[in-house]
């Protein structure tokens, strides 16, 4: 009972006196966000084109998606750095195709770009799953029902495929958001001085400062922040 007489809330009232904290958990809250949308619009028509396929080869196409676990991540990332750097694979190919100057490589490691590719790589599998789940159990009769009605496929697409996969949809966000917020290898190893997501600054508070009471506060100020989609959801 004696620590909690000394318990204050001395380091929460500190942190929202440094904006250093609050650009941090802005900059984490958008970049988990843009990457959320990248994530999505690349993971819907796998999912879909899964959902689709016949049903010999679905188990395959599943096992193809969830390869990547099979790797660690951290080597997955490091993976990057080789594609992405100005002496890369990415670079190199770029030039053979005469695309780009060899003096004038394009600077994608180091910056918001890689962090946003890191990202959407990494969690596409979450993505996709959920997504996949969803797609799957949808009855096709009833688009068949619309087709019989008149309706073009894109307008079934949004009025009957899209509603129904929103539950994939919510889930997939949300697995893909939440860990996002608080990334810290991928904005560490593919992203600049500049990428300062929460992640990054909590690992140096608690590392580098040594300080643990405020790498504490920063964490709670970040389960509080990740409690409220998963409220709303």
């Amino acid at each position: 009972f004696a620590g909690f007489r000394n318990l204050n809330f001395d380091n929460y009232v500190w942190l929202t006196q440094d904006s250093l904290y609050f650009k941090a958990y802005v900059t984490s809250v958008v970049i988990a966000a843009i990457s959320t949308v990248l994530t999505l619009i690349v993971g819907y028509p796998i999912a879909y084109g899964m959902s689709r396929a016949p049903a010999t080869i679905r188990p395959t196409l599943l096992m193809l998606v969830i390869l990547p676990f099979w790797t660690s991540f951290l080597i997955r990332v490091y993976a990057w750095i080789g594609i992405l750097s100005p002496e890369g694979l990415l670079n190199q190919l770029l030039i053979a195709l005469g695309i780009i100057s060899p003096d004038a490589p394009l600077q994608i490691l180091a910056t918001d770009t890689a962090v946003y590719i890191g990202i959407v790589y990494s969690y596409l599998p979450f993505m996709i799953l959920p997504l996949y789940s969803a797609l799957e159990k949808m009855d096709e009769t009833l688009l068949e029902a619309a087709a019989d009605l008149g309706c073009p496929p894109f307008a079934a697409f949004w009025k009957i495929t899209w509603p129904l996969s929103l539950p994939g949809v919510f889930a997939g966000c949300l697995l893909c958001f939440i860990p996002a917020v608080g990334e810290f290898v991928i904005p560490d190893l593919l992203g600049g001085s500049d990428t300062m997501m929460i992640g990054k600054v909590l690992w140096t508070e608690f590392s580098v400062n040594r300080s643990w009471t405020v790498s504490s506060a920063v964490a709670v100020l970040l389960l509080l922040v990740l409690v409220v989609p998963i409220v709303f959801y």
